[in-house]
């Protein structure tokens, strides 16, 4: 039988890097079928850095401000990530909007997570909006990226319950929780199994 190779993942990141921790967690299993050859951030002296380098996976720092134009940190981000050959990318807490050259290059494979349930409140302050708004229910979407803030594609979501007493950090920790695992356990059953985007319609064999 042929030995079939796991998936190549890259996974962008801003800040501590704990969905990242989760994805090196279960790739380090050979049934989960990825692994992750390469993490990128748009800036230095993070956690997340510091846990792929534990992890003795390569890293790379594409930063804004060392670029003339936005368009031009877009095209060195677009060719330091291809330059890794990934069949997923990973938004893992990445706060930079990637631009038309990304999007070209990787756009039917850039996953990123969003902490409400997507279409409601898309944006930063996802928790506190929803709370603000007295929603009972909110949780974690998972989507493939476009151009827009946060209106991709919908792979999947979570449902999270707001609890009376709530506030933003409370519900954003828990929200938190079912999101790394909705990551991981989606992530896997993407690379595994594949899949296929039609308008807004993610399908999974």
């Amino acid at each position: 039988m042929p030995v079939i190779e796991p998936a190549r993942i890259v996974v962008l990141v801003s800040g501590s890097g704990s969905n990242l921790q989760a994805l090196l967690d279960a790739t380090a299993d050979p049934a989960y079928g990825a692994r992750v050859v390469a993490v990128g951030a748009d800036r230095d002296g993070i956690a997340g850095l510091d846990r792929a380098a534990a992890a003795g996976v390569p890293t790379f720092v594409a930063r804004l401000k060392d670029h003339p134009s936005r368009d031009e940190w877009d095209a060195s981000l677009t060719e330091r990530v291809a330059e890794h050959r990934p069949d997923l990318v990973v938004s893992a807490g990445f706060l930079k909007l990637v631009g038309p050259s990304f999007l070209a290059a990787f756009g039917d494979r850039y996953l990123n997570t969003h902490n409400t349930l997507l279409p409601a409140f898309p944006g930063i302050h996802g928790p506190r909006d929803a709370l603000a708004y007295g929603v009972k229910v909110t949780g974690a979407t998972l989507f493939f990226v476009d151009a827009g803030m946060d209106t991709g594609p919908i792979v999947a979501q979570v449902a999270v319950p707001v609890h009376e007493d709530d506030d933003v950090d409370t519900l954003t920790e828990r929200i938190k929780e079912a999101e790394r695992q909705q990551l991981v356990e989606q992530v896997g059953r993407l690379v595994r199994e594949g899949w296929t985007i039609t308008g807004r319609k993610v399908t999974v064999p």
